[in-house]
């Protein structure tokens, strides 16, 4: 028996920290988890899963439009918002019991209590009780910033506090450009609220392909959202009928709700670390190996405390790589290269590999095949909408480095051509694949143009 009291402690039961102690348990281990909030983290509290229940929510307006291109008479529509959040918060809970049922299951004990360090094998619990494990994992995620450094910040709102509002707001401003901005662009747009997103950089979404971002900017402006770049806020006021939001430019927004999405930061801040000798880099994110080991030998971290690829399966796929590693016998190391991931925007974005920036940076030369197109649905709706879809090709090797895509279930796609990504899959690997017609994601392995690379 270990000297210890637990074989494995926790910190964090969200996505990446259930599936670690999960996976840990059924290896054996003697597994605690400490939770000072709701289990599932923020993917299932207040992330991923209600945003996007919330995009659903906010795309019936176009589609009841839609619906009348295809002979349907759709009576006047409307929304209530405290409907959409009950029955948001309803899911929430379901899915909160359903990890707290998957820990208990896996035998692993969970505390709901905040946990911090004391040393390397000592954990100090909200309640005064001190406890001890051979192996501890820091799985405490990232929290949202809203550090605007301007008068008036404490005005502003998160997306913590998005997913709560009372009331709708009539009128919004989004500081950021980044995927959590304009995914709450096209939610309170869809929602029929006057919408306005504020960058401090000339062009959103910083880090996709350049053709995707430009796409993306001109589908938002033109379903009614305004863009402004290169441009941030200066102070925020509170007044009589809301907020006025001066920006750099001079000019000032009246709003009812003023939010904040410039970025997340490690969730590191008095968990004790610096007792234990855990180092961490210049944004408080825990240092770890290529087997999520930090510095101290005992003591791992995984999922947006590291700040590595901060995406839920990402956290999860290390969650279990950690447990398999120290506790299964079978040492694993995430392979982080080649991602899939989604932004759901409106319209949505997926997207995988490199962008053709990135591509030109590693490769001496580079292909790139792109087709921006309206897709057969809207033909009959009337919407003047197009999807873009792009793909990015080693012109040594013809291995496809990257692939884009603009429009609908753009994720899904996202998904499947990430496996023939990973699998080094070469354009004419794509070329040999028949099309499924009609579809939008049959362009993937029709499209023979190379575009023109700019001078």
């Amino acid at each position: 028996m270990s000297k210890h009291d637990y074989d494995l402690f926790v910190i964090g039961a969200g996505s990446g920290g259930v599936r670690a102690a999960r996976i840990a348990a059924q290896h054996g281990a003697r597994v605690a988890v400490a939770e000072e909030d709701r289990v599932g983290g923020t993917c299932v509290i207040r992330g991923c899963i209600p945003k996007k229940l919330f995009v659903y929510a906010s795309a019936f307006r176009d589609a009841f439009e839609d619906a009348q291109g295809y002979g349907w008479t759709v009576a006047k529509a409307a929304f209530d918002w405290p409907t959409l959040i009950a029955n948001k918060d309803h899911e929430i809970d379901r899915l909160n019991k359903l990890y707290i049922s998957g820990l208990d299951s896996a035998g692993a004990e969970l505390l709901p209590f905040r946990a911090e360090l004391e040393d390397a094998h000592t954990l100090r619990l909200a309640d005064g009780r001190r406890v001890t494990a051979e192996t501890i994992l820091i799985a405490t995620g990232a929290l949202p910033s809203l550090n605007l450094g301007i008068p008036g910040a404490e005005h502003a709102i998160t997306s913590n506090e998005a997913f709560h509002l009372p009331e709708l707001p009539r009128r919004i401003v989004i500081a950021g450009g980044g995927y959590i901005a304009v995914e709450f662009a096209g939610i309170f747009n869809g929602l029929g609220v006057e919408t306005t997103l504020v960058y401090r950089r000339g062009m959103i979404l910083r880090g996709f392909d350049d053709d995707i971002r430009a796409a993306l900017s001109e589908e938002m402006t033109r379903k009614g959202i305004r863009i402004i770049t290169d441009t941030v806020f200066t102070d925020i006021d509170r007044t009589a009928d809301g907020l006025a939001v001066t920006l750099t430019t001079g000019e000032i927004l009246k709003v009812d709700q003023a939010m904040a999405a410039i970025g997340r930061y490690p969730n590191t801040d008095g968990l004790g670390l610096e007792r234990a000798g855990v180092a961490c880099n210049e944004v408080g994110a825990v240092r770890v190996d290529s087997f999520s080991k930090s510095s101290v030998d005992n003591i791992y971290a995984i999922g947006d405390v590291t700040d590595r690829v901060n995406l839920t399966p990402v956290a999860i796929r290390e969650g279990q790589a950690f447990a398999d590693t120290v506790f299964g016998g079978k040492p694993t190391a995430v392979d982080h290269d080649d991602i899939p991931t989604a932004v759901f925007s409106q319209p949505e974005i997926g997207t995988v590999g490199l962008t053709e920036a990135g591509a030109r940076i590693r490769c001496a030369k580079v292909d790139v095949y792109k087709s921006r197109f309206r897709p057969l649905k809207h033909t009959l709706t009337g919407r003047d909408e197009t999807m873009l879809m792009k793909l990015v090709v080693d012109g040594d090797t013809d291995r496809v480095l990257g692939c884009h895509v603009m429009g609908p279930d753009a994720g899904e796609m996202a998904q499947l051509v990430g496996i023939a990504v990973k699998m080094r899959a070469t354009k004419a690997d794509f070329d040999a694949t028949m099309a499924v017609h009609p579809t939008a994601a049959e362009e993937l392995v029709t499209m023979r143009q190379k575009a023109p690379h700019p001078n």
